[in-house]
């Protein structure tokens, strides 16, 4: 079973932006949306891109990379449906982001 773990304080993160954190042995990368946090997994699944470091646009995030296009909110991508980046649950305790690894 996944375990919430702490991985950044909820006013590190900026709002339409992404950022990355490494937690639990693995790049992490958290985005907030509509005062809403997310989390995806921080590499890209095609190239190994740090989705964090990506331009956020309309809910959705693009590789720096090589610009494939996904979905904050759910990992999907839009190239290439059978290539998502794992979401990740999140939760706010206190004034951390926790998210279960």
């Amino acid at each position: 079973m996944a375990e919430f773990i702490p991985v950044a304080a909820v006013n590190a993160v900026q709002e339409g932006r992404g950022m990355t954190v490494f937690a639990g042995g693995r790049n992490v990368a958290l985005f907030k949306i509509g005062g809403q946090i997310f989390a995806l997994d921080g590499i890209c699944p095609h190239k190994g891109g740090p989705l964090g470091e990506g331009i956020c646009e309309e809910g959705h995030v693009y590789c720096p990379m090589h610009g494939w296009r996904f979905n904050i909110r759910t990992g999907d991508c839009e190239e290439r449906p059978d290539k998502p980046a794992e979401s990740l649950p999140v939760r706010i305790a206190g004034e951390m982001i926790e998210v279960a690894l």
